[in-house]
Formats: C-alpha cells, sequence, structure tokens
C-alpha cells in the first residue's frame, strides 16, 4: 500500500491546479489516471480569457503544440431564430484555442505530481484521520492511503458516485456531441464562437471551426437520437447561414450535468474527500468549464493546504473558500445579474443595446423562448429564488450544495 498526503482522481485540468498548490506546499501528491498520458479529451477547445491567465500566472507561457488552429478565439456569436447576430469580444482579448489532449498533460506535468496513469478509481473509504483509495492498474489491485483525497474526474464523476450513490438519479443527463467537418463553404466568422439559442436545434448547439474543419456540435437530453439532432442542426445551418459541410469525417460524445450551476446545487464531497471542476457542477453559461474547473480545482489545493496548516476540517474549510467561486459561475446564470450587470467575460448587454428596438425585442423573445426548453427540470424557480437571494446577500445559499 502507497502512502500520501494527497490522492487526485482524474488527470484534468483542475486536477493540475490543485495539484500545483498541493506540491508547491510541499505535500506529496499523486494523481491517478484511467487512460495512458496524454489522452484524448471530449472538448472543442476555446477557453475563457480568466482561464488564459490562469495558465499563464500558474504554468507559464502556452507552447504551440497545446494549441489547436485557429490558435487563438476573438470572441462569442450569439444567433437567434429570428435571424439576428450579435458578436460579442471577450474582454480580456482572444484566448488560446486548447488542444485538450495536450494542454491538459502539459499542465499536469508542469504541476510536479507524481502521475499513475492507466489506474481506475474503485473506490474509497474515509476512515477519518486517513482515507484509503482503491485503484487497479493494468488488470491489478492498488491501494493508497492518503490524508486527503480530490475528485477531478468530470461529469460523470466515479469519486461522486462513492459519496453519494444515489446522486446520478438525481439530477438531469444531457448528452452532448460533436461531428467534424470538410469545409465546402462557412461563412461564419472562424474567429468566434458560435452559439444558437434556438429550442428547436437543442439545449446547446454550437460551431466553430477547428484544425482545416468544421465542429457542429449538440446537446440534448440524453435518450434523443444523436444522429437526427446533428442533421437537424446540419441542415438549418445550411438553409439559414449557407453553411456548406461535407459528410461528417469523425464524431464524439459524452455525458454532461449542465443543471448545478443554474440552481446552485454544487456537489463539494464530505469529510476528507473534496470534488471539485465539472465534477462539481461547475459550468460557465456558454458551455466553457474549464476556467472554472482551474479556479476551484486550485481552491481545492488551498484548503487541504489550509486545513494541514491549521488543523481544522479540510470540508469546512473548502466550503468556505469555494463561495466566491459559486458566486462568480452561478451568476453568470442568474438572470437578474445578466440584466444589471455583466457577469460574462463579453459585454451581452453593451451588444444588445446597439440593436434596434425591434431586433432588441425579437432577441429577448427568443430567449425567453429558449428558456422555457428547460421548463421540464422545474428549475424556473430555484433559478429565481437564487437570483432573489444573491440580490440581497454577498453569495448564494450553502445549504443546497452536498
Amino acid at each position: 500500500m502507497r502512502s500520501v498526503d494527497v490522492v487526485i482522481v482524474g488527470a484534468s485540468l483542475s486536477a493540475a491546479a490543485a495539484a500545483k498548490r498541493l506540491v508547491d506546499a510541499g505535500l506529496e501528491t499523486v494523481i491517478l489516471e484511467r487512460q495512458e498520458l496524454p489522452r484524448h479529451k471530449i472538448c472543442s477547445g476555446i477557453l475563457s480569457p480568466r482561464g488564459h491567465r490562469f495558465l499563464i500566472e500558474n504554468f507559464g507561457p502556452l507552447p504551440r503544440e497545446v494549441l489547436h488552429e485557429p490558435t487563438w478565439c476573438r470572441g462569442v456569436t450569439f444567433h437567434f431564430p429570428c435571424m439576428v447576430s450579435m458578436s460579442m469580444d471577450f474582454f480580456g482579448g482572444t484566448t488560446p484555442h486548447l488542444h485538450r489532449k495536450y494542454s491538459d498533460y502539459w499542465a499536469i506535468q508542469r504541476s510536479g505530481a507524481e502521475v499513475d496513469d492507466q489506474t481506475s478509481f474503485a473506490g474509497l473509504e474515509d476512515h477519518g484521520d486517513h482515507v484509503l483509495v482503491h485503484a487497479r492498474q493494468k488488470g491489478e489491485d492498488r491501494h493508497y492511503r492518503a490524508r486527503w483525497v480530490i475528485g477531478a474526474d468530470g461529469p460523470s464523476s466515479l469519486v461522486i458516485r462513492a459519496l453519494y450513490p444515489d446522486y446520478p438519479k438525481q439530477i438531469p443527463w444531457f448528452f452532448v456531441g460533436q461531428k467534424f467537418h470538410d469545409i465546402i463553404e462557412c461563412p461564419l466568422d472562424h474567429e468566434y464562437f458560435h452559439f444558437w439559442f434556438h429550442p428547436d436545434l437543442g439545449h446547446y448547439t454550437w460551431s466553430h471551426a477547428r484544425d482545416g474543419r468544421q465542429i457542429v456540435g449538440v446537446g440534448f437530453k440524453r435518450g434523443d437520437n444523436f444522429d437526427e439532432r446533428h442533421r437537424n442542426v446540419k441542415r438549418y445551418f445550411e438553409e439559414k447561414h449557407g453553411v456548406r459541410l461535407s459528410e461528417h469525417t469523425s464524431h464524439e460524445g459524452c455525458a454532461e450535468n449542465f443543471g448545478p450551476s443554474l440552481i446552485n446545487r454544487y456537489v463539494f464531497g464530505k469529510g476528507n474527500v473534496l470534488v471539485t471542476g465539472q465534477a462539481a457542477g461547475f459550468l460557465n453559461m456558454i458551455g466553457e468549464g474549464m476556467s472554472c474547473a482551474l479556479h476551484s480545482g486550485a481552491i481545492s489545493g488551498e484548503a487541504v493546504v489550509e486545513a494541514k496548516v491549521t488543523n481544522r476540517p479540510v470540508e469546512r474549510m473548502y466550503r468556505k473558500m469555494i463561495a466566491s467561486e459559486v458566486r462568480r459561475t452561478t451568476d453568470q446564470w442568474n438572470p437578474f445579474k445578466i440584466a444589471f450587470d455583466k457577469p460574462h467575460e463579453a459585454d451581452f448587454p453593451a451588444a444588445l443595446m446597439k440593436l434596434s428596438w425591434r431586433e432588441r425585442r425579437l432577441v429577448l423573445r427568443d430567449m425567453w423562448r429558449f428558456i422555457l426548453l428547460y421548463k421540464e427540470f422545474k428549475w424556473g424557480r430555484q433559478i429565481a429564488a437564487a437570483g432573489m437571494q444573491r440580490l440581497f446577500g454577498d453569495g448564494y445559499p450553502m445549504h443546497r450544495w452536498l
């Protein structure tokens, strides 16, 4: 049995951020990753300005090999059924287009943590003064004795399932898939990430250029037909935007947990086990989860360091420290913040004000119709309640967190 200070499950960006804090503080840290590194990661790759600053400040300048082509993204363009399009530049300037297979590996290496790849998490036992972590490496059992554990293993987190076996049944799940096409003709500006507020296309529809091809991405409630959804979007793009693409050359998809950031229903772990990144529920409004994964991961590492220094419960430290990242992320979904503040990294209110009165009315109508797509999940009252509490307080209520 291997004895260490901290075991991190998943070699993700949030894991790299957590590991950097831990290793810098002198804590022996091991990252478990079920795949062989560098491993493929399903992600469109557009990073926010905040995430870019974090990478530079903590890991240094990004090498060219961790980027897709085009290497940079200028901003976001929103498209609406009324055929109004709104392009918004990021406040912090252009941002990198990460190739997650190599960017994650680069950050993990720069963190200084030891990595056991091809090692699958199999379970844990929290004994109060230590946690036993069970894993499988190339068909053989591996066991670790750690003072603390951090789950940074994505939306379908096995760490969460070990802590809360019934949790996956309590939230709606979505399937997010993207297909890659050779470009015949594409008037969409390749410098922008394109997002559609269109209920007939699905819960989350996007497109942008990558490595000489075009991504067509769709997100929808799990159980729907991916190919049918994709065909509908591709046909719409051609009819409404003049986007002509070949048949897809490859495709990929995964399950996603969209809800926690909208309704302040995060999962942060219990006892000596913390959960961070998208596993905890962090996701920005345009589906970019890398920046909040990096920041929440760093906070989980800082909480462990603080718990060690002060000899106080790590769960209490983490929940207190993570409140700032909850504010920043859930503010992006808060209708009151969107209406009266600037919670995003691109200026939506300014772009809206540039439109004519007629166009503004149409855009707001289309946004409302898009929001109604989520009515079946009964999130409306929860979003409104959290938004009202945020108006009259500094943050969001912690009693909703697991």
